[in-house]
């Protein structure tokens, strides 16, 4: 892609709704505006917009088991959850990166973290409308609570999918290019050239590391979302903003599953 092909105007993607069309079309293009940093700026308020819409309009489907209170709670917590997350791991991955000679700068790194918040916003929005159907043909609340972990794990694998694989072109694109031959001129010997001061190279990011991040980044966001809970509407308890904190979010999501089952 030329240099050309970035500084043109896209008008389908200057709403923020529409930015998960040109990632999920447009992945290349993506990877060399977070490379070059052109507009970065625009594409990171881009991004944060559209996820904070769909994260709300996928929480007020989670809390809507409970009444209007708990479903404007979970809307309001749901954004909040993703981008603590974001705010909690990002200085770690921005420093692992320092450490191993990479040169990703923060706004980068922000950019292709908050790529993988969108598509898992935008995927989850997408299954808002079929949790809402289970709720209204099925309403099991340890049935509809393992419904929307499922989904929500899902998206977020698929997200966190498009952090890697956009990392893995964007050290491509940023290794240096190969330095061409010494020139030639009838059939001579290349000229001898003065040896000059080695210039270090930029160092891809580990995706070994990346991966470990990705890892930490998961375990990070559901303990906090263990912490800010309830985001689903337990129809048998009063609403409640916060809850003490007790047992884990595994072991709940294991009672959850020996209930679902009896």
């Amino acid at each position: 892609m030329s240099e050309t092909t970035l500084t043109q105007p896209r008008r389908s993607f200057e709403h923020p709704l529409l930015v998960i069309e040109r990632i999920l079309r447009d992945r290349e293009g993506i990877w060399r505006q977070i490379s070059s940093e052109y507009r970065l700026n625009s594409l990171i308020v881009q991004m944060l917009g559209s996820s904070v819409m769909s994260l709300a309009c996928y929480g007020i489907v989670l809390g809507s088991s409970n009444g209007v209170l708990q479903a404007i709670s979970s809307a309001i917590k749901l954004p909040i959850l993703f981008f603590l997350t974001l705010v909690i791991c990002l200085p770690t991955l921005y420093l692992f990166n320092l450490v191993f000679g990479a040169r990703l700068s923060i706004q980068q790194a922000m950019a292709l973290v908050l790529t993988a918040i969108t598509v898992t916003s935008m995927l989850t929005l997408a299954f808002a409308p079929i949790s809402l159907f289970f709720w209204i043909t099925a309403p099991n609340y340890d049935f509809f609570k393992l419904l929307n972990v499922a989904i929500l794990t899902l998206t977020g694998v698929v997200g966190l999918s498009f952090l890697l694989s956009g990392m893995r072109r964007m050290n491509t694109l940023n290794q240096p290019e190969a330095s061409a031959a010494p020139a030639t001129t009838n059939d001579q010997e290349p000229a001898k050239q003065e040896p000059s001061k080695p210039v270090s190279p930029e160092q891809p990011v580990s995706m070994k590391l990346l991966n470990l991040w990705v890892v930490l980044y998961g375990f990070v966001g559901t303990q906090l979302a263990w912490t800010l809970r309830p985001f689903f509407g337990d129809p048998g308890k009063p609403f409640e903003i916060f809850r003490s904190i007790e047992s884990n979010f595994y072991m709940n999501i294991i009672h959850s599953i020996l209930n679902a089952l009896t």
